[in-house]
């Protein structure tokens, strides 16, 4: 039974549904967790540091294939490990400008994936968030500076707002206590609105988000459809279920005998924006009915 290593930079708690569509993704091509393949699971709990030893430990298991998901740090910490053994990633990042692959149509050597080209997003992120709150004049980004991504989604962010004619606050957390000061931050330099960027360490902080931007009476936007549904007031993103299915059905076919270097990386083209109008009204928002008709989800 050939061994499959998935890695992810978060917790397994908050990425039940992705690891589900994983199996389900393995599945398409017979290879049913368990019966025909083996997968062995590392979480690095949003800690960038234990990657290394984590990527160490399934290729030491013999992993044929490993499927690295959640983290561009990642991916290059079991590209520095490993040459030969395949690697399909599913990450946020461009993975052409990272150096990951050669091309998105011919990655070469022996990685593969899918991209959210995830900074690509930041304008639409914060146009949905202006659109909410047209009276907003200062846009809050959070980021984590350890996160390979940092500077690029920054200055998207930047461009985004200026496009909009708002200023930027940008505020900083590598842990989960930064989260409470970069919160006191924004309070400080009354930022009216804010958009948390995609990183392991907030995936994992869902519910400390949404408490927060409760407390602080910020309206806030995220990247997935969990910070939602866990308090959040709206979330566009990437469907990522769809996403992690599609790197478990690119393992099963590297699996079957595919070279990654000829299979194209993958981008999504369904996306999804979810409004929680409970939070809407406890922070005292109208939510426009055109923008509340453009929800894929609307939660109650």
């Amino acid at each position: 039974m050939p061994v499959v290593g998935f890695i992810n930079a978060a917790s397994a708690e908050n990425f039940k549904r992705q690891v589900a569509a994983f199996a389900e993704g393995l599945a398409k091509n017979g290879y049913i967790e368990g019966e025909k393949v083996k997968v062995e699971y590392r979480w690095a709990e949003g800690r960038y540091d234990q990657i290394p030893a984590l990527v160490a430990e399934l290729l030491a298991r013999q992993a044929a294939v490993v499927s690295v998901t959640g983290s561009t740090a990642a991916v290059q910490a079991a590209m520095a490990a490993t040459r030969t053994i395949p690697i399909v990633f599913v990450i946020g990042a461009d993975p052409v400008k990272f150096g990951l692959v050669a091309s998105l149509n011919r990655p070469g050597g022996n990685v593969t994936g899918v991209s959210f080209l995830g900074n690509q997003l930041v304008a639409k992120q914060l146009g949905l968030l202006n659109e909410l709150i047209p009276g907003a004049t200062n846009f809050g980004f959070l980021v984590n500076p350890n996160n390979p991504n940092a500077e690029s989604d920054t200055n998207s962010a930047r461009l985004a707002a200026d496009a909009l004619g708002r200023k930027t606050i940008v505020v900083k957390a590598r842990t989960r206590e930064d989260i409470d000061q970069a919160f006191a931050q924004l309070n400080k330099e009354r930022a009216n609105a804010l958009l948390i960027s995609a990183d392991p360490l907030f995936s994992g902080s869902r519910e400390q988000l949404a408490a927060l931007a409760a407390r602080h009476a910020l309206p806030t936007m995220f990247n997935s459809r969990e910070f939602a549904l866990a308090g959040g007031l709206l979330s566009y993103g990437p469907d990522q279920a769809d996403a992690y299915r599609e790197a478990g059905i690119y393992v099963g076919r590297i699996l079957m005998g595919e070279k990654p270097s000829n299979l194209p990386v993958v981008q999504p083209t369904k996306f999804e924006l979810l409004i929680n109008t409970k939070t809407a009204r406890s922070l005292g928002l109208n939510v426009p009915p055109l923008l509340l008709a453009r929800a894929d989800e609307v939660v109650e």
